[in-house]
C-alpha cells in the first residue's frame, strides 16, 4: 500500500460523499494482455496488477468506501498453464507476508472467500494468519475471492440450508432471501453497489452471481495494471450519474 500525494487521498470535489458505493467489487482483467503489449512474460502483468490492487484498496479507504472485493482466482483458473498457476499461488503468499503489517497498521480487515481448502497448505497458513491478525480492524473490509465460483457458492448455500431443513432446525417455508444470504461467503458485508470490470470484457465470469442482482456494472477498456485512482474516479463519477430504482419507478 504505497503512499499517495495528498491531492489524491482526498475525495474529489465532483463526487458526493453521501452517494458513494458502500461495497465495490472488481474483476481484475487484462494482466496478461498488459504484459504481452510490452513484450513481457505474463507473470510481470500479475505482479503489476498487485500494485494496482494495493492502490485501489488504499484509495477506497481514503475516500470512505466500506468494502472492496477483488476477484483474485476463480475456480476455472486452475485450467491455466501450471507454471502460471504455481506463480500466482506463490505471489499470493508472498504479498500476504509482505503487506500484513501495513494492513494491520492501517485498519484493513481482510477476508478470503472461496474453496480455500484446495489451496496450497502454506498459502492457507498465511491466509489464516492474515485474517486473525486483522479481525478487529474497522477502517475497510477487504475481501479476496480465491478459488471462488459464484455457482459453487450458491450450491454450497443450498446444501447448508438443506442440512438445516433435514435436522428440523429450519422449515422450507421459512427460507427467504435473508436466510439464503446468511449462508453466502459475503454474509455481513454491505450489499454490492458497484461491480467494475477492466479490459473491456462484457461478462461477469461467475463472480458474485447472487450479489450482483442490483449492482451497477461499469466496464472500462483500461487493462487492470493501468487502472489507477483517476480511472477509479471516473468509475465513481459514472456510478453517481446512474438512477438506481431497484425495479421501482
Amino acid at each position: 500500500m504505497t503512499t499517495q500525494p495528498k491531492s489524491l487521498t482526498i475525495l474529489p470535489d465532483d463526487l458526493d460523499r453521501e452517494r458513494l458505493p458502500r461495497h465495490v467489487a472488481v474483476i481484475m482483467d487484462g494482466n496478461g494482455r498488459w504484459a504481452k503489449n510490452r513484450h513481457l512474460p505474463r507473470i510481470m502483468g500479475h505482479q503489476r496488477g498487485v500494485d494496482s490492487l494495493k492502490d485501489l484498496l488504499r484509495c477506497c479507504k481514503d475516500w470512505g468506501i466500506q468494502a472492496l472485493t477483488a476477484y483474485a482466482f476463480s475456480t476455472e483458473n486452475w485450467g491455466r498453464p501450471v507454471p502460471e498457476v504455481e506463480f500466482l499461488m506463490t505471489l499470493f503468499e508472498r504479498v500476504l507476508r509482505r503487506e500484513l503489517a501495513e494492513m494491520v497498521a492501517e485498519g484493513v480487515q481482510i477476508h478470503f472467500v472461496g474453496d480455500l481448502a484446495c489451496l496450497p497448505a502454506s498459502l492457507q497458513e498465511e491466509i489464516n494468519r492474515a485474517m486473525a491478525a486483522t479481525a478487529h480492524n474497522q477502517k475497510i473490509q477487504f475481501v479476496v475471492a480465491t478459488n471462488y465460483g459464484g455457482r459453487r457458492e450458491i450450491i454450497q448455500a443450498c446444501r447448508s440450508l438443506a442440512q438445516r431443513v433435514q435436522t428440523g432446525e429450519l422449515q422450507p417455508e421459512d427460507i427467504d432471501e435473508r436466510q439464503f444470504e446468511h449462508h453466502l461467503y459475503t454474509v455481513g458485508l454491505p450489499d454490492l453497489d458497484l461491480l467494475i470490470r477492466t479490459s473491456g470484457e462484457m461478462r461477469v465470469s461467475n463472480f458474485l452471481l447472487w450479489q450482483v442482482a442490483y449492482a451497477e456494472i461499469y466496464v472500462t477498456d483500461t487493462l487492470w495494471p493501468d487502472f489507477d485512482r483517476n480511472a477509479f474516479h471516473e468509475a465513481l463519477r459514472n456510478f453517481q450519474h446512474r438512477q438506481r430504482r431497484f425495479g421501482r419507478l
